[in-house]
C-alpha cells in the first residue's frame, strides 16, 4: 500500500512540476512578446531613423520571436470569397481628401493573412500609430461583431497616386504577407512581386520567409513627386531596416536602401529578390490542356553582368526543380521580364498577361563576387508563384556584422537602360533534324533576334552565329533571315549526353556581338 501511494505521489509531483514549468514558461514567452512589442515602437515623440537602425541592429542580438496572431477566430477562418468581400472605404482613409499626391489603404487581416503588422505614420518628424478602425472597411455580407476587432491591427497596406489618369488615384504599390510588395507602372497590371530578402531559396532544410514586421510612412506634402516607407524587417536569421522611395511614372521607380543585421550565419542569402510566375509559353514541352497559348507573368531572365554581357535566360516549366546561377563580380543589373506583350499570344482578356510589369534591378555601387540565381519549380496552376531571382553574395555571412545593400527597381514595359544588341524575342524548341527526317535523339532550338536590316550581311557571311555547350555535342547550327519578323532567326541541332548542359548562343559581327546572349539550361 505505501508503495502504491509512493508511486501516486511521485505521479502528482512530476506532474505538478510539469504544470508549473509549463505555466512558467508560457509567462516567460508571454515577457518576451511583451517585451519585443516594446522594443518595436520608436521611443521618443520624434522621427529618428538611425534609432530604427539600432532597433534592428539590437533585435538581431537577441532571440527571434514569433510575432503575436491574436485575432478572432471569426477573422481567421473567412474563406478567399468572404476576405475579399472586406473593402476598404476610400473616402475614410486617413489621407483622403488632403490634396495631398498619395492615399493610404489598409489590408485587413483574415484568411490567409493573419499576422497583424504595425503601421505608423510620420508627420512633421512626429510619429503616430495608425490604429485599427472599423470605420475604415465596408464588411459586405459577413458578420462580423467589429466590437472584438478595436487592437487586431492591419495586415499590410497600399499607396494610391494619380498614376494613368487626374481623375483617380489608382493603386501604386501594396505592401502584404511575409516582405513581398509590388508595384506598378503606367498602363500595367499587378503581375511578379519582389520581396525584402531571400534565405535559403532552395534549400534542403527549406526556405525562411522574413517578414515585415512594422512600417513607418511619412506622409507627403501636397507637391511631393516620391512617397517614402521605412520597415523594419525580422526573421529567425537576420534583422533590417529598409527604405523605400517611391516614385510613379511611365516607370515607376523604387530607391531601396537595405541595412542587414543576420542572427546567425545563413547558408544562402538572396538580395533583390524577385518572384514571378512561368506556367507554359512557347518554348514549353510540359504540355497543358489549355485553350490560351500562353500563360506567365515573366516570360525570361534579362542580366547586364560586369564584363557588361547582356544574357537573356527564357523561362520554363519543366517537370524537375531548375537551378542556374550565373556567376558575376559587380553585376550592372538584373530582371525578370514580360517582353512578350501581344495581347494575340494569351488571348486571356481578364487575366492580361501581356499588360504585367517587367522589374529590373539595377545595383548602387559596389556588391562583389557573387552570383545571380535562377529557381524554377515545377508548377501546374497558374496561381503559384513558381519562379525566383536573386542575388547570392559569395562572401560568408558572419552573425552580427552589419550588411548594406543599396539599389534601384524599375517596374517598367521598356527597358529603362540603354542597350545596343538585338533583343531575343522567342524560343522554341522539338524534335532534331529536318523536316521529313526527325531524329529524336537531337533537340531543334529555334532563337528569333530582333535584328533588323541585316539580310545582306547574313547572305555574305558578315553576320554569323556563335553557339557552344558544356555538355552533349551541337551537331548543326544556320542563322537566317526572317522575312515574317525583318529580323534574324537561328537554328541550333543539338545531341545530348544524358548529362545537365548550359548552352549558349549568340549572333557576331566582325567579332563582336550583335545580340543577346541566349543562355539555356538542357535537362536530361
Amino acid at each position: 500500500m505505501k508503495k502504491k501511494f509512493k508511486t501516486v505521489f511521485l505521479i502528482l509531483l512530476t506532474a505538478t512540476i510539469i504544470t508549473g514549468c509549463w505555466t512558467c514558461w508560457k509567462k516567460y514567452k508571454i515577457f518576451q512578446q511583451e517585451e519585443l512589442a516594446k522594443s518595436l515602437t520608436v521611443k521618443d515623440k520624434n522621427f529618428d531613423y538611425n534609432q530604427l537602425v539600432d532597433m534592428a541592429r539590437d533585435l538581431a542580438s537577441k532571440p527571434y520571436v514569433l510575432p503575436q496572431n491574436n485575432i478572432p477566430e471569426e477573422i481567421a477562418k473567412l474563406n478567399y470569397d468572404q476576405y475579399r468581400d472586406i473593402r476598404f472605404i476610400r473616402e475614410n482613409g486617413p489621407w483622403y481628401g488632403k490634396k495631398l499626391p498619395f492615399e493610404v489603404q489598409f489590408f485587413h487581416l483574415g484568411s490567409l493573412f493573419l499576422t497583424s503588422v504595425p503601421i505608423n505614420e510620420i508627420v512633421n518628424n512626429k510619429v503616430h500609430p495608425l490604429s485599427y478602425s472599423p470605420d475604415y472597411f465596408s464588411y459586405g455580407k459577413n458578420n462580423i461583431d467589429t466590437s472584438k476587432l478595436s487592437k487586431i491591427g492591419y495586415a499590410g497596406f497600399r499607396l494610391h497616386n494619380q498614376l494613368n489618369t487626374k481623375k483617380y488615384f489608382d493603386e501604386l504599390v501594396s505592401f502584404l504577407g511575409a516582405s513581398y510588395f509590388r508595384a506598378l507602372g503606367k498602363g500595367q497590371k499587378y503581375g511578379l512581386s519582389a520581396r525584402g530578402l531571400a534565405i535559403d531559396t532552395a534549400v534542403q532544410t527549406g526556405e525562411e520567409f522574413p517578414i515585415f514586421r512594422e512600417f513607418w510612412l511619412v506622409r507627403p506634402k501636397r507637391n511631393d513627386k516620391s512617397a517614402t516607407v521605412y520597415a523594419l524587417l525580422d526573421s529567425p536569421s537576420a534583422t533590417g531596416i529598409y527604405t523605400f522611395i517611391i516614385t510613379p511614372g511611365e516607370n515607376t521607380i523604387m530607391d531601396i536602401d537595405a541595412k542587414i543585421f543576420p542572427r546567425k550565419a545563413i547558408n544562402k542569402l538572396g538580395i533583390a529578390p524577385l518572384t514571378s510566375m512561368y506556367l507554359f509559353g512557347e518554348n514549353t514541352k510540359n504540355k497543358f490542356d489549355d485553350h490560351r497559348p500562353e500563360v506567365h507573368d515573366s516570360d525570361g531572365l534579362l542580366i547586364l553582368n560586369g564584363n557588361n554581357e547582356w544574357l537573356w535566360r527564357p523561362l520554363d516549366n519543366s517537370k524537375y526543380l531548375r537551378i542556374s546561377a550565373f556567376v558575376d563580380e559587380n553585376p550592372q543589373g538584373f530582371g525578370l521580364l514580360q517582353r512578350d506583350q501581344n495581347p494575340a499570344h494569351y488571348l486571356d482578356f481578364e487575366a492580361n498577361y501581356e499588360q504585367r510589369p517587367s522589374v529590373w534591378v539595377e545595383p548602387i555601387g559596389d556588391w562583389g563576387k557573387g552570383w545571380v540565381e535562377l529557381v524554377e519549380i515545377p508548377s501546374l496552376q497558374e496561381i503559384h508563384d513558381n519562379v525566383v531571382a536573386y542575388w547570392v553574395p559569395k562572401e560568408k555571412v558572419i552573425p552580427q556584422k552589419q550588411l548594406n545593400y543599396k539599389y534601384r527597381l524599375y517596374w517598367f514595359k521598356k527597358l529603362p537602360v540603354k542597350k545596343i544588341p538585338g533583343d531575343i524575342t522567342a524560343t522554341y524548341t522539338g524534335i532534331g533534324g529536318v523536316s521529313g527526317m526527325l531524329e529524336e535523339h537531337k533537340r531543334k532550338f529555334v532563337i528569333d533576334f530582333d535584328i533588323l536590316n541585316m539580310e545582306r550581311e547574313v547572305e555574305k557571311g558578315i553576320a554569323t552565329l556563335e553557339v557552344s555547350t558544356s555538355e552533349g555535342e551541337i551537331v548543326g547550327k544556320h542563322l537566317m533571315y526572317n522575312p515574317v519578323t525583318k529580323g534574324l532567326t537561328a537554328y541550333i541541332d543539338f545531341k545530348p549526353n544524358g548529362k545537365t548542359s548550359e548552352l549558349r548562343a549568340s549572333v557576331v559581327k566582325r567579332g563582336k556581338n550583335i545580340s543577346e546572349i541566349w543562355s539555356y539550361q538542357w535537362l536530361p
